[in-house]
């Protein structure tokens, strides 16, 4: 079963005008706030806990009353939604909650280009006279406002193209789990997917997949050349994130046009030597296209860094990732088995830029963490995005969303 979809109506050259008279004091309040203000500025910066070297210090307040967040999302519509145990909750940039989206079992959230929303779930129907919970991606419109509709649902096995052929498999069907959700510049939607069944001998794909979705919602391809089965650097056993270069805010000229992505693996049953891997789009003249491991990401640059992305058993639990958008391409990680936020170049060196004025001109080490309700520690922390130099962590064990600026960022 599964809805069918709006045809696209809104044209690129019209997304920031939308976006605009969608927003306005709903989004910023009164123009006379002068709270809003601070907060666009850089927030309420506690100066005893800016760091004397370089580093990520929290903008307070952090958001808190949430319910085991456990994904975060800022909108190209400059609304943030975080997913907890009551579904998506629609905050405007002070952290005013607008609205709650009430979908069952509710896990990750995105915003494509057109504003439109997708939201990975649970689905309950009735098959053959059997009451079935089976994972779905919900797709919405309007979900900056109070009006927000629902107009199509993806829903596994259906959504996937290469199951048509082969029969559904109950339990098992059961099982799978849609675990990200990432989109591209041109509206494409990447969704990552785990579960039981992944032979290499049957003609539909293996659970552990990426599956590519058309603007219009149809399934029109697969992360190829994954391995389903076993570690590597082009692994896709249980992955638990998914990334890709283009994110907001908004913008007509400069979006990257990658296919590329990156994935977080938090495989319990395999042992995983790489826990994050990014992945290459590439064409083969005869085979088409598939996703090639980055082995550049194994030079190991010691002059350059003290840490790395690709260090073997760099990670315990990754939940989540994300790319920044701007020239800088940061790579932010979050793991619940070291309850920590870990930054990354897009060379892979864990660090961040040293400043003009420091001789040493090592990756300066920028990534905190630890057990605990401070505002550098985390419980379980499962999200994490970055909008206009500002990174957001879902903190899912103590109830709250917390932020960071860059000290180098802060004026």
């Amino acid at each position: 079963m599964m809805l069918r979809k709006f045809p696209l109506l809104l044209l690129l050259s019209a997304l920031s005008a939308a976006t605009t008279l969608q927003s306005c004091e709903f989004l910023l309040g009164s123009k006379k706030d002068d709270t809003v203000d601070d907060i666009f500025d850089q927030g309420a910066i506690d100066p005893n806990l800016v760091p004397q070297s370089v580093g990520y210090v929290p903008v307070l307040p952090f958001f808190q009353g949430f319910i085991n967040p456990v994904d975060i999302c800022v909108g190209y519509d400059e609304m943030i939604y975080v997913v907890d145990d009551n579904g998506v909750n629609v905050l405007d940039q002070k952290g005013t909650r607008y609205t709650i989206i009430p979908i069952p079992g509710a896990t990750d959230v995105v915003q494509d280009r057109r504003l439109h929303t997708y939201i990975a779930g649970r689905v309950t129907v009735v098959r053959g006279g059997n009451t079935l919970n089976l994972p779905a991606v919900y797709h919405l419109v309007n979900t900056g406002t109070r009006t927000y509709s629902i107009i199509d649902t993806l829903i596994h096995p259906d959504c996937d193209e290469s199951r048509l052929t082969t029969p559904f498999r109950g339990a098992e069907d059961e099982q799978v789990q849609f675990t990200g959700l990432a989109t591209l510049h041109d509206n494409t939607l990447y969704v990552s997917r785990t579960g039981p069944n992944n032979y290499f001998a049957s003609s539909a794909r293996p659970d552990n997949a990426v599956l590519i979705f058309n603007a219009a919602g149809n399934n029109i391809d697969y992360a190829a050349g994954l391995n389903p089965v076993s570690s590597g650097l082009k692994s896709s056993v249980g992955i638990s994130s998914i990334a890709t270069l283009a994110a907001p805010p908004q913008r007509i000229f400069g979006m990257s046009e990658s296919r590329n992505f990156v994935v977080t693996l938090n495989s319990t049953t395999t042992p995983l030597e790489f826990r994050v891997l990014a992945l290459r789009y590439v064409v083969d003249p005869e085979l088409g296209p598939s996703f090639a491991e980055s082995s550049d990401l194994l030079d190991f640059d010691t002059t350059k860094a003290k840490r790395f992305l690709y260090q073997p058993g760099r990670f315990k639990s990754p939940e989540d990732v994300f790319v920044a958008p701007d020239q800088l391409q940061y790579s932010f990680v979050v793991d619940s088995g070291t309850d920590s936020f870990y930054q990354f170049t897009n060379r892979g060196y864990e660090g961040v830029n040293a400043p003009a004025t420091y001789s040493d001109r090592k990756q300066i080490i920028a990534s905190f963490g630890g057990n605990g309700s401070g505002p550098f520690q985390f419980k379980d922390p499962s999200g994490v995005c970055y909008f206009k130099r500002m990174v957001y962590v879902a903190d899912k064990g103590n109830g709250r969303i917390c932020r960071y600026k860059l000290s180098t960022d802060i004026e």
